[in-house]
């Protein structure tokens, strides 16, 4: 998986806990940089540890699934894809739009590690590929962080406007990746 292969499933892994952090930021009356950060710090932490976790699962398997792997990562990336669709079309955007001054800790994590299981996922994807998983993981959890960051600070000016948006990218990203590396694998294309 090339640079921007990698930068792109970073950013699709980032679109829930990014919609998340729009609603973090929606609740919030007047922007919190602090909260803000520790927001952003943990979907990226769990973002980037899930993937890594999920590589380590991969490597036990790779012997057993290589002639397949990228079958799986295709079928893998094209669910969680999907579901990110199905999800974004389907569900009511609104966030709860009270109030709030601090941040609850537990919530954050429980939303954390929610929003992170896909990555999971796409970490058995990245063994298989032999991607080099501590830059991988780097960019995933950066990229993670920075989009959340954002999201606080966007979510605070202009409300859940963008949430269903953000869920349908990172499910059309996901499963175009999953497709192209797919078809590189069968010979189809090459690039």
């Amino acid at each position: 998986m090339g640079i921007v292969e990698l930068l792109l499933v970073s950013v699709g892994l980032a679109m829930d806990a990014f919609a998340v952090s729009l609603c973090k930021g929606l609740r919030m009356r007047k922007i919190n940089y602090g909260q803000a950060f520790v927001i952003a710090l943990f979907f990226g932490f769990f973002q980037a540890a899930m993937p890594l976790l999920g590589w380590l699962l991969g490597m036990q398997f790779e012997r057993y699934i290589t002639a397949v792997d990228h079958w799986i990562a295709f079928i893998l990336l094209s669910i969680i894809g999907s579901k990110m669709l199905y999800d974004s079309l389907t569900e009511d955007p609104s966030c709860p739009v009270e109030t709030v001054t601090r941040l609850d800790l537990r919530e954050l994590l429980l939303l954390s590690i929610a929003t992170s299981i896909d990555a999971l996922a796409v970490g058995i994807t990245l063994a298989f590929l032999k991607t080099d998983i501590f830059l991988s993981v780097s960019m995933i959890g950066v990229v993670t962080f920075l989009l959340c960051l954002a999201a606080v600070a966007i979510g605070n000016r202009f409300g859940n406007r963008l949430q269903s948006k953000a869920g349908i990218l990172g499910g059309v990203v996901l499963i175009l990746i999953g497709l192209k590396i797919l078809l590189s694998h069968l010979g189809i294309i090459h690039f």
